[in-house]
C-alpha cells in the first residue's frame, strides 16, 4: 500500500514541477481518499488557497444512486465551479495530483466543466 502512495507522490511531483497557479489562473488540485474526495483553487504565487469544497458539504438523499461516489464527486465539481464564479475566477489549470485521469477524478473535472470553469 505505501509503494501506491509513493508512486503517486513521485507522479504529483513531477506534475506540479510544470505547472503552477496565479491569482488570474488559479489551480484545480484533487485530493482523493478511499471514503471522499476534496478540491481546492490555490493561487501558487502567494502560497494561498483561494476556494475549497468536498464532499462532506454536500447533502445527499439516501436513495439508490448506481455510483455513489462518482456522484458525488462531480457535485463536488459543480460546487468547486460555482464558488469559483462567484470570486470571478473563470479559467484553471488541473492538477489530478498524481491519480489517474478516470473515475472519480475524471468525474469531479466533468462537473467543475458543467459548472462553468475552463481548463
Amino acid at each position: 500500500m505505501l509503494e501506491k502512495q509513493e508512486k503517486r507522490l513521485r507522479c504529483h511531483k513531477k506534475v506540479r514541477a510544470k505547472i503552477s497557479g496565479t491569482k488570474e489562473r488559479p489551480r484545480l488540485c484533487v485530493f482523493r481518499s478511499a471514503k471522499h474526495i476534496y478540491a481546492q483553487l490555490i493561487d501558487d504565487e502567494k502560497g494561498k488557497t483561494l476556494v475549497a469544497a468536498s464532499d462532506l458539504e454536500i447533502k445527499i438523499s439516501k436513495s439508490k444512486i448506481q455510483n455513489k461516489k462518482n456522484y458525488k464527486a462531480k457535485e463536488v465539481g459543480k460546487l468547486i465551479a460555482k464558488k469559483a464564479l462567484e470570486k470571478k475566477i473563470e479559467k484553471v489549470v488541473f492538477d489530478r495530483g498524481g491519480y489517474q485521469y478516470q473515475g472519480r477524478v475524471k468525474a469531479l473535472a466533468e462537473g467543475a466543466r458543467e459548472g462553468g470553469l475552463k481548463f
